[in-house]
């Protein structure tokens, strides 16, 4: 087994194996308490920028398959678990998760006390980090890990969103294939009654599949497609995805969301929830560690129901930046209060911080989807 070596920018060193691709990565390290999902986890375009930690200790028995992906390849920039199973038992893998890592490029590091990397990175909060398997100098890797990019201040968006805009028709065979993540409801309904049109900062497909569940007809644009370019389509309602590194950063997105507020409904999710934040005047801020997983429980204020949901974040909106009387909170964290939904008073818009899609994770929140569905018909 090649050796490879986990150094954190405050000198902290982790031995361990090469699994994947043999090599060098850098990026923020975060952990996920997600105890399956993994191949999902690895394609969400959140995590660009962002090395993995799984907290399960056993990572990669169920292998990996074509159809479990959020996006066209992995987007983390490395993985780090405590065992990598040697053996993929599933009917439905095709390859193994070394294999898979190996084949797009993506270092691993195995055999390391995930539990002592997670206790460290909840003390001391999300640290950069790098893996190498061709560097054993701890010293140049600690130097190397200290000065790489991290995701404060930058735009990672730019470099997940897509190219060009595309429409997404999903046949009625592939969304009953993927039937374990929408209700029967919504399963029904697969004949378009809304054009919509989804900003591309880094969407996963599982939220394109649930849009369409609700009647969606989609058109994906880029991240910086113009905002009069959309009003010219003439949707019925506006999409903000979810997306990777700092909402500050992205500030085309930001300018293109202001010209859109009341224009048409608007529903964000994710880094679409706090760049609408940011288009409403407030301001937004890093997280210590930030929520990644499927556990986090989730509290709306209106209803009182609490919700298990997935979520992956490094950045929270401050709901009190933004000017009184525009918006109302409507849903809170309840391990740390900070801000999970919110919506708009004078205009048809609302967001929320986690995934009501999931993939991977609880279903509790896909009501949510009909909820825009409902914004859309009582505004058109």
């Amino acid at each position: 087994m090649t050796k490879a070596i986990l150094a954190l920018e405050d000198g902290t060193i982790f031995h361990g194996h090469s699994f994947g691709a043999e090599g060098e990565c850098c990026g923020e390290v975060v952990f996920n308490t997600s105890l399956t999902g993994y191949q999902e986890i690895l394609t969400d375009p959140s995590y660009k920028g962002q090395i993995v930690t799984m907290t399960y200790p056993l990572i990669g028995n169920y292998g990996v398959n074509a159809e479990d992906v959020e996006s066209s390849q992995p987007q983390c920039e490395g993985f780090i678990v405590r065992e990598n199973s040697r053996i993929a038992s599933n009917f439905r893998s095709t390859l193994k998760l070394d294999e898979y890592l190996n084949k797009n490029n993506i270092v691993g590091i195995e055999g390391i006390d995930t539990r002592m990397l997670t206790r460290k990175l909840r003390i001391s909060g999300s640290l950069k980090g790098i893996i190498s398997t061709v560097d054993h100098n701890e010293t140049s890797l600690v130097k190397k890990a200290k000065e790489s990019l991290g995701v404060e201040g930058v735009d990672l968006v730019k470099v997940v969103t897509c190219r060009k805009p595309y429409s997404w028709n999903e046949s009625t065979y592939t969304l009953n294939s993927k039937s374990e993540i929408l209700n029967s409801k919504q399963i029904l309904n697969t004949k378009s009654q809304f054009n919509v049109v989804a900003y591309d900062f880094g969407i996963k497909f599982n939220i394109l599949w649930n849009l369409q569940a609700i009647g969606g007809n989609i058109t994906v644009v880029p991240a910086d497609f113009p905002a009069e370019e959309v009003l010219k389509m003439n949707p019925d309602g506006i999409f903000l995805s979810n997306g990777p590194a700092d909402p500050a950063a992205v500030t085309y997105a930001i300018e293109n969301i202001k010209q859109l507020l009341g224009k048409k409904p608007i529903f964000g999710i994710c880094l679409g929830h706090q760049l609408l934040g940011l288009a409403l005047g407030g301001k937004t801020y890093k997280l210590k560690f930030g929520h990644h997983g499927g556990n986090q429980p989730v509290k709306d204020l209106k209803t009182g129901k609490v919700d298990i949901t997935a979520q992956n974040h490094c950045f929270a909106v401050d709901v009190d930046s933004i000017p009184k009387g525009l918006v109302e909170l409507t849903h809170i964290n309840l391990n740390d209060r900070t801000v999970e939904g919110m919506r708009c008073l004078k205009i048809p818009a609302f967001s929320v911080q986690y995934h009501p899609e999931a993939g991977p994770g609880p279903h509790d929140a896909h009501y949510l989807f009909q909820r825009f569905a409902e914004l859309m018909e009582a505004n058109g």
